[in-house]
């Protein structure tokens, strides 16, 4: 397969200058109420991401439902993406399960205009650190998109893997969602120049200030999915940290982020789910989750509500 990797280089400087400039934005992916795909609200949620100037989008990743999707509406959801974003910002699709299966999906992905591919951590077994390495060999042969590798679950790259995967051609950067600290220093340290690094911890603004410590501070933001004023607002006050942004970011988390994780933390896959439903409260027509997902219980759906409303009070805008 030809390669022009300069393409690499380009979108490595769009993902650069976006980071500096806006939070990741990961998409719902929007679904009637018997569960089939809704494309006309799906399209208008992701306009409506786009429209607040997100440093890149993220289709069809863990937030996306990525795990849910049949290839046709893979399709459609990285298309309409595409289309949105009209060249104004990278559109990132998410690609999984082992190498021969990513690379269908990366295939779909390229014949749709996206930019680059997020390498989702691959299904069910452990596997050793060749084997994580040949992961990316394989898919990197298979594909002309450029991929960010993201270690979370079962994937943990050492610091000789990292930079095994830096040399691969195509791969440009690393998600990490482990918050090992440690080991995330081992890695900025072991990679190459220009390799880019993203903070993708479950609700990353809690650990935002924590991971750009150690020279990470790109991250993905759930909750612009459903309050992107609380999330730009967040994303501000900490890039400009400074006395009073400082207190911002102390508010924003004591009073909305650190309630809305212990309230993630109550059930497994409301890391998802809850943003959908507030999503849902906003009016915003992403519709439920699919199995093995559950939508939130009426009491936490109350709770979560009220959280929602104190989080738009802070930042001055409306439910």
């Amino acid at each position: 397969m030809s390669v022009d990797r300069d393409l690499d280089r380009d979108t490595v400087r769009r993902l650069r200058d976006g980071m500096a400039q806006g939070v990741l934005s990961f998409p719902l992916t929007s679904f009637h109420d018997d569960g089939s795909l809704d494309p006309d609200g799906f399209r208008a949620h992701v306009a409506a991401r786009i429209a607040t100037a997100p440093g890149a989008v993220f289709p069809a990743c863990g937030t996306g439902e990525f795990f849910s999707l049949d290839e046709d509406e893979y399709r459609q959801v990285v298309t309409i993406t595409v289309e949105e974003a009209g060249g104004r910002l990278p559109v990132v699709a998410g690609v999984g399960y082992g190498w021969a299966q990513a690379a269908r999906f990366a295939r779909i992905a390229e014949e749709a205009g996206a930019d680059a591919l997020l390498v989702l951590p691959h299904y069910l077994v452990a596997a050793p650190q060749d084997g994580l390495v040949a992961q990316l060999e394989q898919l990197a042969a298979r594909t002309r998109l450029p991929l960010i590798a993201y270690q979370r679950g079962q994937v943990a790259f050492t610091a000789a893997s990292l930079r095994r995967i830096a040399a691969v051609p195509g791969v440009i950067g690393l998600k990490d969602g482990h918050s090992d600290l440690d080991r995330l220093q081992r890695l900025t340290l072991a990679a190459p120049d220009g390799f880019l690094f993203f903070n993708g911890a479950a609700t990353a603004e809690i650990q935002a200030r924590a991971y750009a410590t150690v020279g990470v501070p790109a991250y993905s933001s759930a909750v612009h999915a459903f309050a992107p004023e609380i999330a730009n607002a967040f994303f501000t006050a900490l890039r400009d940290g400074d006395g009073k942004d400082d207190k911002a970011v102390d508010r924003l988390l004591r009073d909305f982020y650190v309630p809305f994780v212990e309230l993630r933390d109550r059930v497994p896959g409301y890391a998802v789910s809850l943003v959908k439903a507030a999503a849902r409260l906003r009016g915003r027509p992403v519709g439920p989750v699919r199995a093995p997902l559950t939508d939130p219980s009426p009491s936490d759906l109350a709770d979560l509500r009220t959280l929602l409303a104190t989080g738009l009070d802070l930042v001055g805008a409306a439910l």
